[in-house]
């Protein structure tokens, strides 16, 4: 039998995620993150560490979507989680045709040094067919962090 080896999987889930890039297809929606620490935002001092995100979503399939809303799932180093859901992203609800692209920066503010976000986008074709579109997980990490 061909495919991924399950033993090989939960190894690699086991490792602490270091990657502050994640890309992923859904229904022919590709989303592609890249992460980055904002040192001119954080004290951390004061335990805030605040990152910048972009993403940039394109439309691979031949119908027109919409992103309707988003769902973020957020974790600190400790371990505790926060879940972020909107409308939209960045005050926008995107319509994209095939073969477009729709890309914008945003931030997260986090108590420790290091912790990972991924999460859905609720998309919309124009017959009205609501799906979701997968985010994956990527890092936020301070450059400076000792391990």
């Amino acid at each position: 039998m061909n495919g991924p080896n399950p033993a090989n999987m939960s190894e690699a889930k086991d490792q602490p995620l270091r990657a502050s890039t994640s890309e992923a297809i859904t229904n022919n929606v590709r989303v592609e993150v890249e992460s980055r620490y904002a040192p001119e935002l954080s004290q951390p001092f004061q335990s805030q560490w605040v990152f910048y995100y972009t993403v940039r979503i394109t439309n691979e399939g031949d119908e027109t979507v919409q992103l309707l809303s988003r769902h973020w799932i957020i974790t600190e180093a400790t371990g505790s989680t926060e879940e972020v859901r909107g409308p939209g992203v960045v005050g926008e609800q995107p319509v994209l045709a095939p073969g477009e692209a729709f890309q914008y920066t945003s931030r997260c503010g986090l108590k420790t040094s290091t912790g990972e976000m991924h999460g859905t986008y609720e998309m919309v074709t124009e017959d009205g067919v609501h799906f979701d579109v997968e985010i994956a997980p990527f890092a936020l990490h301070e450059p400076y962090t000792v391990h």
